[in-house]
């Protein structure tokens, strides 16, 4: 059953060492999603599901001690998943992933396995909502970090350039995350979070499939829009 839950976006730029001297910009968000993550060591999970977005279709699972790199951003920056395993994993982790487990390192994550999940944007919400329901059922105590950005089209400069869709797009969502509003979760707009380069949609209906049994209460800790790219930070408990 799933017990709690933190919402955090993934750029690389979170990685102080890629934002380099934009590093500071992000820091209140950097915070945010180290007060998140408390909420889930303070769940005592017996099991810590880590889900991103890939650029790569359908799903795919990554063991506990899978590595994930920073060096396609140009530094030398490496980070495994959770605790090292005895055998090399076969593929390293995908950059969601990759900034969940840096996220963990930094937070010094040790109160529960972990499991990485990366869903693809095309993958269809009911699809996405029946994972969810599997992994709640994973284990007693179950909590998801739950990686993705909003929409990435929220000024001129935004890698998805000005679409007046945005701005509400990204609202709606905050809110569904603040209140843990599991129905409007499901209810995404798939098409137009597509539209929108909204990489967290797939995550978040992962979430809401998990959350539906859960009874959990929200709270929104971060919400803004550096760069053009909604990012929100959010727990369930």
């Amino acid at each position: 059953m799933l017990v709690a839950a933190s919402v955090c976006p993934c750029p690389p730029l979170l990685v102080p060492q890629v934002a380099a001297g934009a590093a500071p910009e992000l820091d209140a968000a950097r915070a945010a999603c180290t007060d998140a993550l408390g909420v889930l060591a303070a769940a005592r999970p017996d099991l810590l599901v880590v889900v991103g977005p890939t650029e790569e279709g359908g799903h795919g699972t990554y063991e506990e001690g899978t590595p994930g790199s920073f060096r396609g951003f140009g530094v030398n920056a490496d980070v495994r998943l959770g605790a090292e395993s005895a055998e090399e994993p076969q593929r390293a982790l995908p950059t969601s992933l990759a900034v969940a487990a840096w996220l963990l390192e930094r937070t010094a994550w040790s109160d529960a396995p972990i499991e990485g999940l990366s869903v693809g944007e095309p993958l269809e919400a009911e699809r996405c909502i029946d994972i969810g329901r599997d992994i709640a059922a994973r284990a007693d105590r179950v909590a998801l970090l739950v990686m993705g950005d909003a929409s990435a089209c929220r000024t001129l400069k935004a890698p998805g350039y000005l679409d007046e869709r945005a701005a509400p797009f990204d609202a709606s969502v905050a809110r569904a995350l603040g209140k843990a509003d599991v129905a409007a979760l499901k209810e995404l707009d798939t098409e137009l979070a597509r539209e929108l380069k909204a990489s967290g949609r797939a995550s978040w209906q992962v979430l809401a499939g998990a959350a539906e049994e859960a009874g959990l209460a929200g709270a929104l800790l971060y919400e803004d829009a550096p760069y053009g790219v909604g990012y929100l930070v959010a727990t369930w408990s």
